[in-house]
């Protein structure tokens, strides 16, 4: 436990807090982080914010427009972010779920079509303060290189090496998430810049 937890307050010392989700002026948290969880699928953040900003001008970021609006309609003005004919319909019955009933769990979100275990993760840490840890492919990165799990391992596999490494902490999840999506666009990147490496420098002086 200790190890990966180590791994945590060496990039919380390095990078300070992230503070995720970032959410607009204005708008509600859990229906702008779910919507971007959805847009977020295979494609940049700036493309998701191009589509956010189409809906919020369009005065569409709420779960009760995007159940109305027609989907052609729809469809154009997530356009940005890809995808938008399956992203369209997700966000769709997405709303509808949370239009309909009020304590939203890991079963609902992942029985709507268009939604994995990431995505409904993603919703339930961000959006909904629920404790499930976001495993994605910079996690499995960066855990991978420094020798802690095989490189074929599952998502649930992935998700329960960390909860059990780590205090049952909200904020820590969310924050160490943050953390490693950052390290792994920065240093840890898919052709790694192992020279400017601040953990693993610091981490062997801790092991």
């Amino acid at each position: 436990m200790m190890l990966i937890f180590q791994v945590y307050k060496e990039l919380l010392k390095y990078y300070g807090y992230q503070n995720w989700w970032p959410v607009h002026e204005g708008q509600n948290r859990i229906v702008e982080v779910s919507v971007g969880a959805v847009l977020t699928q295979n494609t940049s953040w700036s493309n998701v914010e191009k589509s956010l900003e189409n809906l919020i001008s369009a005065n569409c970021l709420n779960f009760e427009c995007l159940v109305d609006i027609d989907l052609e309609v729809l469809k154009n003005l997530i356009k940005p972010s890809g995808f938008y004919n399956q992203k369209a319909k997700t966000l769709k019955e997405l709303s509808k779920l949370f239009l309909s009933k009020e304590n939203i769990e890991r079963e609902d979100l992942l029985a709507v079509k268009g939604i994995g275990k990431e995505t409904a993760d993603s919703i339930l840490l961000y959006a909904l303060d629920k404790p499930y840890f976001v495993t994605d492919s910079y996690t499995k990165r960066l855990f991978y290189r420094m020798g802690f799990i095989k490189e074929k391992i599952s998502y649930d596999e992935l998700q329960s090496f960390i909860t059990e490494s780590i205090p049952k902490d909200i904020d820590i999840y969310k924050e160490f998430h943050a953390l490693i999506v950052k390290y792994c666009k920065e240093l840890c990147t898919k052709k790694p810049k192992c020279g400017g490496c601040f953990l693993s420098c610091n981490f062997k002086k801790v092991v």
